[in-house]
C-alpha cells in the first residue's frame, strides 16, 4: 500500500498481504504451547483463538477454530483417513528443481550471468515490443506503458486523487510504481514477448531491463544512464527503484511477518479506530465524506435507459469490412514481423506464404499455425476470416 493511501485504501491493503497468511500458517507445526490466555469474551464462548499454538497472532486478525467433535465452530471436518495411502510420487531431483525454481529476488538472487546495453536493449524492443507497448514504451491499444516520463516526477503523482472530473490521478507505471526491478527481469523472462514466452536469452533480457530503465529515466549510483550503459549481474544489485520504500507494512526479509502483526496491531495503521471491532465501532453517527460537485452530467449523446442493441454499422464495401477486422483483430500481429507473422505489405514473405497454396493459407488462419490461434482467437466465422485473408494479400502484392 502507498504510504499516502494508508487510510484511505485499508481494504486493499489488508488483501495485499493476505498471501502471507500461508506462510504464517506453516507457524503452527512449529511448536505445541498453550494458546494464549486473553481471548475475548466471544471468542472464548467458541474457542477459538486469535493466536496460533505458538502463542503468536494471527497475522490479518482472523481466528482459528479447533476441530472438537469432528467440527470446527458450525463447520464440520472430514477426520475420516481415507488419503492415508495415497502415493505422492517421488522427491524431485536438485535439477528438476533448479528448473522449476526461476525466481528472481530483490537482492539479485537468482539472476544468471549475462549482460546487454541500453543500445541493444532499444533494438530488441523495437523488433519484438513496440507492436504492443509502442514508441518508447508509451503502451496504447489495450497494452500497459512502460514509462510515462520521469519516473522521480512522475512518483509524485501516486499522491494524487480525483476529486473533479478534470482532476489528473496517480500514474502508476513500472518506473513510478514497481518497488524493485529484479521483478521486471523475471517477467520479460517467462512472460514476454506474449505470442513467444521464454524466447529471449538472458543478455537480451538483461539489454531490455537496461533500456525500461532508460526511457524511465531512472538514475544508478546517482548518474542517469546513457545508450552505452551495460546491465549485469553484477551491478544489477545498485538499481535502486524511485518507489522502493513506498509500500507499508514492510514485508521483506526475515522479519517480514512480524512487521506486518505490527502493523495491524494498530488499528490506527487502517483505519483510526482505537481497537477492532464488527459492531459499535463509532460514537455515535458515523461522518460520511461526500465528493461535492463531481461527476458528469452532461453526456453527449445523452444517457440512455433503452435496452436494445445498437444499429449496425453498414460497411460501405466488403473491402472496407475486411480491413476494419484486420485492423482491429489481426494488425497487433501482422502489421510488422515482430511477432514471427507475416506483416502485410511484405510482398516477397507473402509470396513464399502463397507458395503453400492457398487453400492451406486458408486452412492455416482458421485453424491455427505456431503461434497463432484459431481464426486468431476471434470469434468471426470461415467466410469473413477468407475475405481478412484476401485482404492482407492484395494489401502485400
Amino acid at each position: 500500500m502507498f504510504k499516502s493511501y494508508r487510510k484511505l485504501v485499508a481494504l486493499a491493503t489488508v488483501l495485499s498481504v493476505s498471501a502471507l497468511t500461508t506462510a504464517c500458517a506453516n507457524e503452527t507445526a512449529k511448536d505445541t504451547k498453550k494458546a494464549a490466555s486473553q481471548q475475548s469474551e466471544e471468542t472464548a464462548t467458541s474457542g477459538a483463538s486469535r493466536t496460533y499454538e505458538n502463542g503468536k497472532k494471527v497475522i490479518d486478525g482472523g481466528m482459528t477454530y479447533p476441530v472438537k467433535n469432528g467440527k470446527t465452530s458450525s463447520y464440520h471436518v472430514n477426520t475420516q483417513k481415507a488419503y492415508q495411502d495415497v502415493k505422492f510420487g517421488r522427491t524431485a531431483t536438485p535439477d528438476e528443481i533448479k528448473a522449476w525454481d526461476m525466481d528472481i529476488m530483490p537482492d539479485g538472487t537468482g539472476l544468471p550471468e549475462g549482460k546487454g546495453s541500453v543500445e541493444e536493449g532499444d533494438e530488441i524492443y523495437e523488433a519484438k515490443c513496440a507492436s504492443c507497448h509502442f514508441d518508447f514504451g508509451t503502451g496504447g491499444a489495450g497494452y500497459p506503458a512502460l514509462q510515462q516520463g520521469n519516473a522521480y516526477e512522475i512518483k509524485e503523482t501516486l499522491k494524487l486523487q480525483r476529486l473533479n472530473p478534470d482532476d489528473d490521478g496517480p500514474k502508476r507505471n513500472f518506473g513510478s510504481y514497481w518497488p524493485y526491478a529484479s521483478t521486471l527481469w523475471w517477467y520479460i523472462k517467462t512472460g514476454m514477448p506474449h505470442p513467444a514466452p521464454m524466447s529471449l536469452t538472458d543478455d537480451e533480457v538483461y539489454a531490455l531491463v537496461a533500456y525500461t530503465l532508460s526511457i524511465n529515466e531512472i538514475k544508478i549510483d546517482g548518474e542517469e544512464i546513457d545508450d552505452e550503459f551495460v546491465l549485469s549481474k553484477e551491478n544489477f544489485s545498485k538499481i535502486v527503484m524511485p518507489n522502493k520504500d513506498g509500500f507499508v507494512p514492510n514485508i521483506d526479509g526475515e522479519n517480514g511477518l512480524e512487521n506486518v502483526r505490527k502493523f495491524y496491531d494498530d488499528p490506527k495503521n487502517f483505519g483510526g479506530n482505537k481497537k477492532r471491532c464488527m459492531k459499535d465501532c463509532f460514537e455515535g453517527e458515523p461522518k460520511v465524506a461526500r465528493i461535492v460537485g463531481a461527476g458528469i452530467s452532461d453526456y453527449n449523446p445523452p444517457l440512455s435507459s433503452k435496452k436494445e442493441k445498437p444499429a449496425k454499422k453498414e460497411s460501405s464495401s466488403p473491402g472496407n469490412e475486411a480491413k476494419e477486422a484486420y485492423e482491429a483483430s489481426c494488425a497487433v500481429c501482422h502489421a510488422t514481423d515482430a511477432m514471427g507473422a507475416p506483416a502485410v505489405g511484405d510482398k516477397k514473405t507473402w509470396e513464399a506464404t502463397l507458395k503453400k497454396g492457398i487453400d492451406k493459407v486458408y486452412h492455416n488462419s482458421i485453424h491455427g499455425i505456431n503461434g497463432m490461434p484459431p481464426k486468431g482467437g476471434t470469434t468471426f466465422d470461415d467466410k469473413k476470416m477468407k475475405t481478412i485473408v484476401d485482404y492482407m494479400i492484395n494489401q502485400s502484392k
